[in-house]
């Protein structure tokens, strides 16, 4: 492998692909963002590791997973953003668990869970995203969490290190984990129990059914805006500072459920994010509550006037 030449960098060799100016509103649910410097596909966690090894800690490096709870701002991402693709969406059963990697889908793992009679990981089939990103903010819903079932897990440090963790090392709390600073997840084993697989099915079909009643997952929206403060719900803090339908720009706050932001057609990242920051500004002044993200805001934003509607 050689060095990969660009116009502004000589990037180390990589098995994968690189892609500069590459436009990353496309794979965003929002579909809104500015470009990538350089958008890097490695081939495999090696690939990955020899990469970053070589990789001046001089060049900002960004990873993003299947950019389902991610606001890209306008601007785009300066330096590196690293994406895993196809050669990091294995899943595989074995014995009581499931090995997957970062880049697949926690619906395709809960199916194959499913298939193979395994019940506990249900929940994910109620998640839009990849395990990689599931593991970094210990996501969960509908009554479980990667806390409740994750047994070890594989990263390679900003360093190219590959080292593999047990989860008891990422110290996992709500919503959040403690991966070594730079980290990426590239493989990891969750952990579940024999079941009925009717039952399972019949538990997976619940939850596919409560998502389409009460979510719009039919839109350009993202997961749960803010993060449930304790005891309390962020959809009842919202509606009750009246932000049900509020709009601005081409972004809207859901009627259905008002914890999701919707990219009606025209939307830019500043449209969304700038709503999200009035939400939390009404939610202060009707409540005293201070919501706390819980889609991730990266990149540079562009100057720009919204007007709130």
């Amino acid at each position: 492998m050689n060095a990969i030449e660009t116009e502004g960098l000589a990037l180390p060799p990589l098995q994968g692909r690189v892609e500069a100016q590459a436009m990353l509103g496309a794979l965003t649910w929002f579909r809104v963002g500015g470009p990538a410097e350089y958008l890097v596909k490695p081939a495999d966690a090696g690939d990955l590791a020899q990469f970053l090894a070589a990789l001046s800690e001089d060049v900002p490096l960004t990873v993003i997973g299947a950019a389902s709870n991610l606001i890209i701002r306008d601007g785009g991402i300066k330096g590196v953003v690293i994406r895993l693709t196809r050669g990091f969406s294995t899943v595989a059963v074995e014995g009581d668990g499931i090995v997957c990697g970062a880049a697949a889908l926690d619906a395709t793992v809960s199916e194959h869970a499913a298939a193979a009679g395994l019940a506990g990981l249900e929940f994910l089939s109620g998640i839009p995203g990849s395990i990689g990103g599931a593991v970094a903010m210990n996501a969960g819903a509908y009554g479980s969490d990667i806390k409740a079932c994750l047994d070890w897990v594989e990263i390679v440090t900003r360093q190219g290190e590959e080292m593999r963790l047990v989860a008891e090392d990422l110290h996992l709390s709500y919503r959040h984990s403690q991966l070594p600073p730079g980290a990426i997840v590239t493989r990891a084993r969750l952990r579940a129990t024999l079941g009925d697989p009717h039952l399972i099915a019949a538990r997976m079909a619940e939850i596919r059914d409560s998502r389409t009643k009460t979510q719009p997952v039919r839109a350009r929206t993202g997961g749960s805006t803010f993060a449930n403060p304790p005891g309390q719900k962020a959809w009842e803090l919202i509606d009750a500072a009246g932000c049900r339908g509020l709009t601005r720009g081409g972004a809207q706050v859901a009627e259905l459920h008002c914890n999701f932001l919707l990219n009606t057609g025209g939307a830019t990242a500043a449209d969304l994010e700038g709503l999200g920051e009035e939400v939390r500004r009404r939610v202060m002044d009707a409540t005293g509550v201070s919501l706390v993200w819980e889609i991730k805001r990266i990149g540079q934003a562009l100057p720009r006037t919204e007007v709130v509607a």
